[in-house]
């Protein structure tokens, strides 16, 4: 019990905003930690289906709903994921060796490219949320689990680029078997929620999921040779951007 709770404070005090006691990072703590991961996304996604139930009561203005909506995430998880997709994109358009953009990665500061590519990720989701409905949104909602739990599932079964970094000490540290289990029992209740909410939205999601965890796999084994937590940032961003664009379209052409 003891190790379960230090697993979810730890998993909170990395991954999110969130005021948690402090505790100090060791093996006993990282070893489920990321089995805890996807809960941040449950915070996040019941937060957002007030919002959206908020906006709608109120007749609240879609173009605020929207920019709240794209606040929300970024807000509870202090950014974390959008700066390692910030750091991933600024060594992918370096186009340099697989040594060089490693050390980008580690790089504090950020590049052009990292502000451009930036801006156009929230000009893209920001432009999505505009233009759904409230069950897409609560597609959406439930993505923000769904891209965790995936991640989580990357840690546990991908290589990592290197044997040093908070990325390779979860992995290491982590009970991986238990980590995989946890990742694909919150893969099923997600798509389980989706198909509830609406099975032919929940195609466009699941199909937008899988394309971004393809893309990260590939991007990471060819341009890194493996993973890093800033290229789990990056998957994590991707992911709810893919699903965001997924949403746009399934409205669009289902309805």
């Amino acid at each position: 019990m003891k190790t379960a709770l230090n697993s979810l404070i730890v998993a909170f005090s990395m991954y999110s905003s969130i005021p948690v006691p402090s505790k100090k990072m060791n093996d006993k703590g990282m070893r489920y930690a990321l089995c805890y991961f996807p809960l941040i996304g449950v915070i996040i996604g019941a937060l957002m289906v007030l919002w959206q139930y908020l906006a709608s009561k109120f007749e609240i203005n879609n173009i605020i709903c929207a920019a709240v909506s794209v606040a929300i995430p970024v807000l509870i998880t202090g950014g974390i994921h959008m700066d390692g997709y910030l750091d991933t994109v600024d060594a992918l358009s370096s186009h340099k060796s697989t040594e060089d953009k490693l050390k980008i990665l580690k790089d504090p500061h950020a590049g052009a490219f990292a502000i451009i590519y930036g801006c156009i990720y929230f000009l893209l989701y920001f432009s999505m949320w505009t233009q759904i409905n409230f069950k897409a949104a609560i597609i959406l909602s439930i993505g923000f689990v769904l891209s965790r739990s995936l991640s989580a599932l990357s840690v546990a079964t991908f290589i990592p680029a290197k044997k040093s970094g908070l990325l390779y000490a979860f992995a290491s540290e982590s009970d991986r078997k238990m980590v995989r289990t946890t990742s694909i029992l919150y893969i099923v209740v997600c798509v389980v929620a989706f198909i509830f909410v609406d099975w032919k939205l929940c195609i466009f999601a699941v199909i937008a999921a899988a394309l971004a965890f393809l893309v990260y796999r590939l991007v990471a084994y060819t341009q890194f040779n493996g993973i890093t937590g800033d290229l789990a940032g990056y998957f994590l961003s991707l992911c709810e951007l893919f699903m965001a664009i997924s949403a746009f379209l399934g409205v669009l052409i289902c309805y």
